[in-house]
């Protein structure tokens, strides 16, 4: 009499190996991304409970937020990417980028970022 055994392959055992690989190679791709957009998102909400910050001038708000993401290692945010707008009761910073990353050959993934900050009286730390 004989026993049927029950159980993974091999050749299925490579293939749920290749596949859980290639999703892990693609989130090392994603997550850089995503770790310096969340970086983007601090320093503005940090900028935006900077005493004063409504009063100061754009140059001195863009600094600012420049010097923030110094200190988390953003390489993708250049100051053209930055817009400062006047509202009521102080600025409305936009930050709008793009970060590309080679993903396998030819293939690239493409991330397009954006934030949206209100630098005002009411929601800084005055």
């Amino acid at each position: 009499m004989r026993r049927n055994q029950k159980g993974m392959t091999l050749t299925s055992f490579l293939v749920v190996l290749a596949v859980v690989g290639f999703a892990a190679y693609i989130g090392m791709k994603l997550f850089p991304m995503y770790q310096e957009y969340y970086s983007v998102r601090s320093a503005a909400k940090g900028l935006a409970s900077e005493p004063g910050v409504a009063d100061m001038d754009p140059s001195k708000i863009q600094d600012l937020f420049f010097r923030r993401l110094y200190i988390n290692y953003s390489e993708n945010v250049k100051p053209s990417n930055v817009k400062i707008e006047r509202v009521s009761g102080g600025w409305n910073m936009k930050v709008n980028y793009e970060v590309r990353r080679s993903l396998v050959g030819n293939l690239d993934v493409v991330g397009k970022f954006d934030v949206s900050q209100d630098l005002t009286r009411s929601g800084g730390g005055e």
